[in-house]
């Protein structure tokens, strides 16, 4: 098995797996988070925490980033202690965000321009399964970009599609594939609300519509957690807000209408707006009235 030195940057839920797995396959790692003591927890089973990305980015050539949108990315890039500037040239960036495909398409130039390589990366499963490296990628770069990460690459994911030699069909794909997820948490909150509305006990709704033909994947796993009442945020309503943005805004630019994610789009907004917005995802199912949800236990 070949190992590298990996940096990975953002060490929240997808991060912290997504480091965790590239530890326990052998890759020394070097890590920084933006919250204080983050990195050096992570550290103690192994690796090096460092204080900021371009201490990071000076001692791999394999750099993952993991933060929530292209903002954050743009400052672990050209930031205060910025990566960019400390990226050897021929380094991979591996940008793992939900973020606009036409953002993603300029950053793979900008990169470039410096004589660096990009994986337009995003990342889809959970923390459970980046935790056990069984997430899935959606990728696209340049046949450079893959000699160089592709092992990586491999290591950190159950499933790498490669989507192309350049960059944005990945992210394409990506907010494909959110515009769903968003869909079915709302479709998904919308049912058991009105199963509860109408006075039908939420533990049998729920195990009748997961062996049913109206189960999806989103109401077996979101709907636990409302018959939990736990809205502790492992995805939250505003991660919606953002990426079904995204997924208009994108429609938008070709004039394509997207009824179901504009109609997604604005329960999950109605949600933050009434104060969930960092709670779970599931928490739009909050938005509806006259509905008693179940409490959480103990």
């Amino acid at each position: 098995m070949t190992t590298a030195t990996v940096g990975v940057i953002g060490l929240g839920a997808m991060g912290a797996g997504i480091a965790a797995t590239l530890r326990t396959r052998g890759h020394a790692l070097r890590v920084c988070d933006a919250r204080p003591g983050v990195a050096q927890a992570f550290a103690q089973e192994g690796g090096t925490a460092c204080a900021h990305p371009a201490e990071v980015a000076e001692g791999c050539e394999i750099l993952v980033s993991v933060v929530v949108n292209a903002q954050q990315t743009e400052a672990v890039l050209f930031g205060d202690h910025g990566a960019a500037a400390a990226m050897r040239p021929g380094s991979v960036f591996i940008m793992c965000s939900t973020v606009d495909p036409n953002w993603s398409v300029r950053l793979e130039a900008r990169l470039a321009e410096r004589g660096l390589l990009y994986l337009d990366a995003p990342i889809s499963g959970g923390a459970a399964k980046a935790a056990s490296g069984q997430m899935t990628m959606m990728t696209a770069g340049t046949p450079a970009a893959y000699a160089k990460a592709g092992a990586v690459l491999d290591d950190m994911a159950g499933k790498v599609y490669r989507l192309g030699e350049k960059a944005g069909a990945g992210s394409k794909v990506k907010i494909i594939n959110q515009l769903l997820a968003g869909v079915h948490i709302a479709a998904a909150a919308e049912a058991m609300a009105l199963g509860l509305r109408e006075g039908v006990d939420a533990a049998a709704l729920y195990e009748v519509i997961t062996h049913s033909a109206g189960n999806s994947w989103m109401f077996e796993n979101r709907m636990a957690h409302v018959l939990a009442g736990d809205y502790t945020p492992l995805s939250a309503v505003d991660i919606f807000v953002k990426d079904l943005g995204l997924v208009l805004d994108t429609a938008r630019a070709s004039k394509f209408p997207l009824p179901l994610a504009a109609t997604a789009h604005q329960m999950f907004m109605q949600a933050s707006t009434a104060g969930y917005a960092a709670e779970d995802d599931s928490a739009v199912i909050k938005i509806f009235p006259g509905i008693e949800l179940p409490k959480a236990k103990g």
